[in-house]
């Protein structure tokens, strides 16, 4: 799927109401068949894109789980990510703690 379709998808009109409409958009930014987005410096990264950097899950998983989100306000990623069978959640709080515990540098 090229980046063009993918932003296509993005801004059908059933996202125009997505509560993180620009989140989604920039997974698709940064993935390897969309458009390659680069910066300069440290970047700050999100749970969402951690577990697609550990391989937890792919990139069109992680935007089923919020796609999840959208739907089920209040529903935190990781169980989304849970409740759609791809990974247990017991791996998925192991991963958020190494997620929380990451050094961070205030700029």
């Amino acid at each position: 799927m090229h980046a063009t379709s993918l932003i296509n998808l993005i801004q059908n009109p059933g996202y125009a109401n997505a509560k993180n409409h620009a989140e989604l958009r920039s997974y698709f930014e940064l993935s390897k068949s969309g458009i390659e987005v680069e910066g300069d410096g440290l970047q700050e990264i999100s749970f969402g894109e951690f577990l697609v950097e550990q391989g937890v899950v792919d990139r069109f998983q992680l935007f089923r789980a919020l796609q999840m989100q959208d739907r089920l306000p209040g529903v935190r990623l990781g169980e989304a990510v849970a409740a759609q069978g791809y990974a247990p959640i017991g791996a998925i709080e192991r991963l958020y703690e190494r997620f929380a515990a990451l050094q961070t540098v205030n700029v």
